[in-house]
């Protein structure tokens, strides 16, 4: 019977472009501290537990002996398996904040099976970000981030170590974005359908050009098991995050100070059938940014810098993207008259 080629069918070969990604990317192996729980993969809240793990996203679990020489009195560390990639070749990887929290030692497992030991440079857990280093002076193959976001429909490549497997491929393309989850207030998730597991959080989802899109994160799932929803940190994103992770150990992020909502239906008819978008403010914090600049319970902000707000999460995210010391320009309407503040943003507490 005589091979159909790639070309025969209309459908993408990834072979080059696996053959060129797939030594970036790494294994994650952590001992967790005792008394915490590793989590190999975030899913949503509401879904029933793995048949292969024991707590919601906890590493899958392989029946094995325990050596006799063990006593079982002895508290053992729990392990977490997650993935990672190299962004540098002296040895920078990128993975997911829940996969190392807690972390007493975090190895590397290299495509080419060579362990290493790992450092925590630091981590954001408002993002679900962290960056690692692993000594060596231009030995690691590494990879791009890329430098737009996809298209719904475009194809993408997901590579990681689910269950511990290491070096597995699957491919798809991007079901749709931004997602606003609710797992966090920085994150507007790529979903993707190329399939991920449990133990393919930070890995990487490409492009076909091999420019990394995404950080693999969290999948929708009613039985623990890959149902064709996952979820990506999306690049402009993780770019803005590692960076700060890599010159200060932390993320710094704009703050307004202020309790906000979404425009409701309600509220748009009362500005005469305007659309629902922007952000109600419920009510500035005493003190803050925003206080100080004169904005005021019942505002509704409409744009920052002239780019338009559709909602609450917007809002938050790009004021978050800012660094402290920005001074801003918002558009708000105040009792339906268009005004205009600016607000110099400060440091978010904690």
């Amino acid at each position: 019977m005589a091979q159909t080629s790639a070309e025969s069918t209309g459908l993408p070969d990834f072979a080059d472009i696996v053959e060129r990604v797939k030594p970036a990317v790494a294994g994650v192996n952590v001992q967790i501290e005792v008394g915490t729980t590793g989590r190999a993969q975030r899913r949503l809240p509401g879904q029933q537990d793995s048949p292969f793990s024991g707590s919601p996203g906890e590493t899958p679990s392989v029946p094995r002996s325990v050596p006799r020489s063990v006593p079982p009195s002895v508290p053992r560390s729990p392990t977490s398996v997650g993935s990672a990639f190299f962004i540098s070749a002296d040895g920078y990887l990128i993975t997911t904040n829940h996969v190392i929290e807690h972390a007493k030692s975090i190895e590397i497992t290299t495509d080419d099976n060579k362990t290493h030991s790992a450092k925590l440079v630091g981590a954001d857990a408002k993002s679900d970000l962290a960056l690692l280093k692993v000594d060596g002076e231009g030995q690691f193959p590494f990879v791009r981030l890329a430098d737009r976001a996809p298209r719904i429909g475009e194809w993408v490549l997901a590579v990681g170590n689910p269950f511990g497997l290491g070096g597995t491929v699957t491919a798809g393309i991007v079901s749709a974005r931004p997602r606003d989850l609710k797992m966090g207030t920085y994150n507007d998730f790529l979903q993707i359908d190329a399939s991920i597991n449990q133990g393919n959080s930070g890995g990487p989802t490409f492009d076909r050009e091999g420019n990394v899109i995404g950080v693999n994160n969290a999948i929708f799932s009613p039985t623990g098991g890959s149902i064709g929803i996952g979820f990506a940190i999306p690049a402009d994103t993780v770019k803005t995050v590692i960076g700060q992770l890599k010159d200060k150990g932390k993320v710094s992020r704009g703050w307004l100070g202020i309790t906000i909502r979404a425009v409701s239906d309600e509220v748009a008819l009362s500005l005469g059938g305007k659309p629902a978008q922007g952000a109600v403010v419920v009510e500035p914090q005493p003190g803050s940014p925003a206080a100080k600049a004169g904005i005021a319970s019942g505002d509704i902000i409409t744009s920052v810098n002239g780019e338009s707000i559709k909602n609450d999460h917007e809002l938050m995210k790009k004021v978050g993207d800012l660094a402290p010391g920005t001074a801003i320009k918002l558009a708000v309407l105040r009792k339906g008259e268009e005004m205009a503040f600016t607000v110099t943003l400060e440091e978010l507490p904690g």
